[in-house]
């Protein structure tokens, strides 16, 4: 294991919630030799992982339990340990108990506001549009009287989006609803405020889904940005809506003054992503969301030099690591059986056939949880996949 200047061993790190991306940071930082533990749905593949030790939580843990954990005497052995956030969920919980947790653990820096308004749609178009950055339209609605108060305005397709995507997906087990017609509308409304969800309505942005983009940075007590990365999607699934499936990373620039004009505004420091969608009608990029945390294509990252967790860690602990000047453009990312899916989905639509798919995967590809040196993961995923869809065939 290595070691600090002062001989001891690296103190271990705790990744909360999260998926691929919580696998990526684990892995990452077992190589650099730190004892990783997470929390995590005993779904996540972090728990077959033979980088990462899970700690057992109950079945559809929450937040509560995970205060409980860490704050009560259960936990004692990894006090000191490095916190990081990967997923919605963790980053709101860190936020909201970072008095508590800041004695015990150690936590990179933030403002908490700035984070809990990235979490919050709303706020974060409310916060772009005050700094100047463009948006899709959007309306705030809290009852079918604010939707028929802005009626026509409407405009559809219309997204009817969580402002807290964590709970709402928790709750529906979609990121959001679609409606193309005000009756649509207000149905999709009522239904996310019974579920105990508050929604913002907002165009959905005309043109394919390789017109999403990112930037990826972080910025330092100050607001200065520490590092810069960009980077493409290729394919969603389900098309237009869901996770990405083909990530490709790019040289795009002139994401730089927007993304960074948001987060200053409001003041966000530590990990931070903005993702864009060119807008097909007018070639504006378009905010579509802020992550303060790591996301699902942080192995992109690390594969093209910039390995985020290691980086975070070692600044937490008072080190101050290097990110490369450069990268490659044109390293893929890969979910293979989702990837397949908005394949068919394409090619039913006609719009991607079996030559140009497959000619768009000649390259080298790094995985979201593949990885031969560490297969469990994988092989239970695909072991659940496989158990789903024999299920979905007996029911038919």
């Amino acid at each position: 294991m290595r070691r600090t200047d002062g001989g001891s061993s690296l103190p271990p790190a705790i990744v909360l919630g999260g998926e691929a991306n919580a696998l990526s940071i684990g892995r990452s930082l077992a190589r650099y030799g730190v004892s990783v533990y997470a929390i995590n749905d005993p779904s996540s593949p972090t728990r077959f992982s033979r980088h990462i030790r899970w700690i057992p939580m109950p079945a559809h843990s929450t937040p509560d339990d995970w205060r409980r954990f860490l704050l009560e005497p259960p936990s004692e052995r990894l006090r000191g340990a490095v916190l990081l956030a990967a997923s919605d969920a963790a980053l709101e919980f860190v936020a909201t108990y970072r008095s508590e947790l800041a004695p015990l653990y150690r936590i990179d820096i933030s403002d908490t506001k700035a984070q809990l308004c990235m979490l919050d749609k709303l706020c974060t178009y409310q916060a772009a549009v005050a700094a100047g950055v463009p948006t899709p339209r959007f309306w705030s609605v809290a009852s079918e009287a604010d939707v028929t108060a802005v009626r026509d305005e409407l405009v559809y397709p219309l997204i009817v989006k969580p402002r807290h995507s964590h709970i709402f997906e928790a709750r529906f087990g979609r990121k959001f609803f679609m409606a193309g017609t005000f009756d649509e509308t207000v149905n999709a409304v009522a239904v996310a405020h019974e579920g105990g969800t508050s929604v913002v309505l907002m165009e959905m942005i005309p043109g394919a889904d390789d017109q999403l983009c990112s930037f990826y940075t972080y910025l330092d007590e100050h607001g200065r940005p520490m590092f810069e990365f960009t980077k493409r999607i290729i394919r969603r699934y389900p098309v237009n809506m869901g996770s990405a499936t083909y990530h490709v990373t790019d040289h795009i620039p002139e994401l730089r003054e927007p993304a960074l004009a948001l987060l200053r505004h409001v003041g966000l420091q530590g990990v931070a992503n903005v993702e864009f969608k060119l807008d097909a009608r007018d070639g504006t990029l378009r905010l579509i969301e802020c992550n303060a945390r790591f996301t699902a294509s942080n192995e992109l990252l690390a594969r093209a030099g910039f390995d985020l967790a290691v980086w975070v860690y070692r600044r937490i602990l008072g080190d101050d690591p290097k990110m490369p000047d450069s990268y490659q453009a044109g390293l893929h990312l890969w979910s293979p059986t989702g990837d397949f899916r908005a394949f068919l989905a394409l090619r039913a639509a006609g719009q991607l056939g079996w030559l140009g798919w497959i000619r768009g995967l000649l390259h080298r590809q790094a995985f979201a949880i593949m990885d031969w040196r560490d297969p469990m993961p994988s092989v239970v995923a695909h072991w659940r996949m496989g158990r789903k869809a024999l299920a979905i065939l007996i029911r038919r």
